[in-house]
């Protein structure tokens, strides 16, 4: 690695570790949330049951505006927010915060399903119709038209579509070859060509825009999340009798300093909200893009749908990584090489043996490319709001060809700018949604009230 390259890695290294190392960075991001729930009064426990009706199609309308249903917008969104993070990222807060990191995982999809409704609310009310019919919707159309915060809103944009080509795709290209490399351990000499494959796969679906990337994500998301979601409860009907030690054990490390220590408790906390906001993105402000064209006159009606994204990323799949990892018990007897995804490899194959890889592997592969599809959509967005629409197909075409960069090369440094300028994204995101509160608070009372 060129000397100048090593410089900028060890630079933005530390300064990604001081922003998420930070307590403070953990409590405005997980404050807001609980700011939000208790200022729309718990929506997520009172509309969860209105929000799965939303989804299964009951108040659906071709006439209403919009490109795409509530459904295809929620498995978009979800193509995005279920990646790595449920499966590294799990085996990364247990590794390092120990069981009881599970359990602040679990509160940061709480609260964070308040902010999922509220960001997507906004990018519904205050979404935008481009001169070619498409909509396009997020919180720089929320802080430009919501807010009159025009320079607010152009960082967003710029720091969203640097993050598209770092967080939503190279890294998981790389992640692909990763997984399909428990698989197959010698397709790790051929990064190059799996890039090249996969590249072509992106382009297919992307280059026909949102319409495309939300059949493919509806088609995607479901056989993905079951796959998975299959594995881990045989898995864990293998270990029935283990359950109940295993959530006592969650919530021993998690809340007992009397049992753990109080250090324990606090590095639970930091991992868990760490890596539960990553996975589920609450705040970050890149699902709303994609609920903003969704087809519907009722802004509320598509955030509750959001609402659905932490529940089904976090409060399911993610719980059942954790608690795979747990019943096990090889979060006791972890070898010092294992982290990330071969962590939880090698919980699952600890049960089903050789398939254990495989379904961790196929999961990661699948995972990560429905990730790569929907963060071109939030790219292309940022794209068209700071340079015009003319500016959608070039970036596309780069997107696709960064596709095939990534899965080849080191990318330590690209890690660290996504980490650096996801944060960057949510700050001015939250800002947005701590100054619409009221309005967002507003229009659930008045569509509640609504007949």
């Amino acid at each position: 690695m060129p000397d100048s390259i090593h410089s900028l890695t060890a630079i933005t290294s530390q300064i990604a570790g001081v922003l998420w190392g930070t307590p403070l960075t953990l409590m405005v991001l997980l404050g807001v949330s609980v700011y939000l729930t208790l200022r729309l009064g718990f929506v997520q426990l009172r509309a969860l049951r209105h929000a799965a009706r939303i989804v299964s199609g009951r108040y659906s309308d071709p006439d209403h505006p919009g490109e795409v249903s509530h459904f295809q917008a929620l498995a978009t969104a979800l193509s995005a927010t279920v990646g790595t993070g449920n499966i590294a990222g799990v085996a990364t807060a247990i590794s390092l915060g120990g069981p009881g990191a599970l359990f602040w995982m679990w509160m940061t999809a709480f609260f964070g399903m308040a902010t999922k409704f509220a960001e997507s609310t906004l990018a519904v009310r205050f979404r935008t119709t481009l001169a070619d019919g498409s909509m396009a919707g997020g919180p720089m159309y929320t802080l430009l038209n919501g807010l009159r915060m025009k320079k607010m809103a152009v960082l967003f944009a710029a720091f969203a579509l640097i993050a598209s080509f770092g967080i939503g795709n190279m890294v998981q290209a790389n992640s692909v070859v990763d997984g399909l490399s428990f698989i197959w351990p010698q397709l790790k000499t051929s990064a190059w060509l799996v890039g090249m494959v996969m590249a072509a796969l992106v382009g297919l679906v992307i280059l026909g825009g949102i319409s495309r990337i939300a059949r493919v994500a509806s088609a995607l998301v479901p056989f993905m999340a079951l796959f998975y979601i299959a594995a881990a409860l045989i898995v864990l009907f293998n270990h029935l009798d283990a359950l109940p030690v295993a959530l006592a054990t969650i919530f021993n490390y998690a809340l007992n300093p009397w049992a753990v220590g109080g250090a324990a408790i606090g590095e639970a906390m930091r991992w868990g909200v760490a890596r539960g906001l990553f996975s589920n993105e609450a705040g970050l402000g890149s699902s709303p893009m994609a609920h903003a064209a969704a087809r519907t006159n009722e802004p509320v009606r598509e955030g509750l749908v959001a609402m659905l994204e932490p529940f089904i990323d976090t409060l399911i799949i993610c719980t059942l990584t954790g608690l795979v990892i747990v019943v096990t018990g090889v979060w006791e007897a972890r070898p010092d090489d294992l982290m990330g995804a071969a962590f939880t490899a090698f919980a699952f194959s600890s049960t089903l043996g050789a398939s254990g890889a495989i379904v961790v592997g196929l999961g990661l592969t699948l995972f990560a490319f429905s990730t790569i599809i929907a963060w071109s959509y939030y790219g292309d967005r940022s794209a068209c709001f700071l340079f015009g629409e003319q500016a959608v197909m070039p970036y596309r075409v780069i997107f696709t060809l960064l596709v095939a960069v990534g899965a080849a090369v080191p990318l330590e440094l690209v890690w660290n700018i996504a980490d650096i300028t996801n944060l960057l994204m949510a700050l001015p995101n939250l800002l947005a949604l701590v100054l619409l509160a009221g309005l967002v608070k507003k229009m659930q009372a008045d569509y509640f009230k609504s007949p």
